[in-house]
């Protein structure tokens, strides 16, 4: 019997780290898909869509190292991101995103759990677009005063960083809660 429960517990590894690494690639794949703003260096792009999805379906822990695993295969210069690979990407405009990913999928994998509630799962959804948001304004605004050497007024902040990715990013929480249950059956983790 010890063989046997030896061997299940290496098949859900290994299950576990190629979803994870399904994730990273779909994040690398939702970079892609990305168009850019006239007013804003910042990218509409799928990524929000696939960390979302991430955490809702592999659950906080595997959902966070999914996308720290993105974020390695770009600073070690993959061009995985929106504007490429490497370090430099990791200190852009859109570096407080990156950063956000990993804890956006944290956060809808902690609140939505393995729910079968729409409800929890757009509620983890909607906070992990909030987190997403928080480090990606931050960043940027600090990102703003330091390396383009001016300060951007609150609301200009806000104007460039996320008021224009709003109504989307509702829609793709809202894609994700939809989705989610589906894809989770199919892979069997978390």
């Amino acid at each position: 019997m010890r063989a046997r429960e030896l061997a299940l517990s290496r098949r859900r590894v290994a299950v576990e780290l190629a979803a994870m690494t399904l994730f990273a690639a779909l994040m690398a794949l939702g970079a892609r898909l990305s168009f850019m703003l006239p007013f804003t260096p910042v990218p509409v792009t799928g990524q929000v869509f696939s960390a979302l999805l991430a955490g809702a379906v592999l659950g906080p822990w595997l959902g966070f190292a999914s996308m720290v695993e993105y974020l390695a295969a770009g600073a070690v210069g993959l061009p995985v991101f929106a504007h490429g690979g490497g370090p430099a990407t990791l200190l852009g405009p859109t570096a407080g995103y990156l950063v956000g990913f990993p804890f956006a999928a944290m956060a809808v994998g902690l609140i939505s759990g393995r729910a079968t509630s729409g409800l929890r799962t757009l509620a983890g959804c909607l906070v992990g677009v909030l987190v997403i948001y928080a480090l990606g304004f931050a960043w940027f605004a600090l990102w703003s005063a330091l390396v383009v050497g001016k300060q951007v007024a609150l609301m200009a902040a806000l104007a460039q960083s996320v008021f224009p990715f709003a109504l989307i990013d509702i829609v793709k929480a809202g894609l994700v809660t939809a989705v989610a249950p589906g894809v989770r059956s199919r892979l069997r983790v978390g």
